[in-house]
C-alpha cells in the first residue's frame, strides 16, 4: 500500500472522529437533536485536501460514529437519511478541492474564499434539505398545533444548520489563509 493511499486513509478516519468529537462537546444544542458547533469543519478540511472521494467517505464515517454514540433514531429509513446520507453529503464540498489548491499556488485569496464558501454552502445545504426532508416524513408531530410541518421543519432546522454554516465557512477560510500549505502539503 503507498504511503499516500495510507495517509488519506489515516486522515480521514481522524478527521471523521474528531467532528465526532466536536459534535460531542457542550455547544448550543436542539432540543430535538443538531447544534451549532464546530464539527462539520474536520469534514470540509478533509473534503478540501483529498478531493469529493475523501470529503463522502469522512462524513460517511462521521455519520455512522453518529449512530454509534447515540443518534436519534426513529426507524431505519429515518437513521440512514439523517445519518447516513446528511453527514455524507457533506463531503460534495470536495468538488471544490482542485480550484481550492491552484488558488493557494496563485496566490488568489479571493478565488479561495470564493470557493471555500461555494463548498461549505453546498455541504451544508444538502445537509441542511435532509434534515429538512426528515423534519417533515419523521418529525411533523413535534410541529407546534397549527403550524404547517414544513414550516416547522424550516425553521428549526435552518436554526441550526445557518448557524453552523456562517460558522465553518469563516474558520476553514481562516485556516486555509493562515495555515494553507500545512492543510494542503500532503493532499
Amino acid at each position: 500500500m503507498s504511503s499516500k493511499r495510507t495517509l488519506f486513509m489515516v486522515e480521514v478516519a481522524v478527521f471523521a472522529a474528531l467532528a465526532l468529537i466536536l459534535d460531542l462537546l457542550p455547544t448550543f444544542k436542539m432540543p430535538n437533536g443538531g447544534s451549532i458547533s464546530f464539527a462539520m469543519i474536520p469534514i470540509f478540511i478533509v473534503a478540501f485536501r483529498w478531493g469529493l472521494k475523501g470529503g463522502l467517505l469522512a462524513g460517511f464515517i462521521w455519520g455512522v460514529l453518529q449512530l454509534a454514540f447515540g443518534a436519534y433514531i426513529l426507524n431505519l429509513y429515518q437513521a440512514f437519511i439523517e445519518y447516513g446520507f446528511a453527514f455524507t453529503v457533506l463531503g460534495v464540498a470536495g468538488i471544490f478541492a482542485k480550484p481550492i489548491q491552484k488558488s493557494l499556488k496563485e496566490g488568489k485569496i479571493a478565488i479561495r474564499l470564493v470557493y471555500i464558501t461555494l463548498g461549505v454552502l453546498i455541504g451544508s445545504g444538502l445537509r441542511f434539505l435532509a434534515h429538512f426532508y426528515a423534519g417533515i416524513v419523521f418529525w411533523g408531530d413535534t410541529a407546534p398545533e397549527g403550524q404547517p410541518v414544513w414550516l416547522f421543519s424550516l425553521i428549526y432546522n435552518g436554526s441550526y444548520m445557518l448557524p453552523s454554516f456562517i460558522l465553518s465557512a469563516i474558520v476553514v477560510f481562516f485556516l486555509f489563509i493562515k495555515q494553507p500549505k500545512r492543510l494542503l502539503r500532503s493532499a
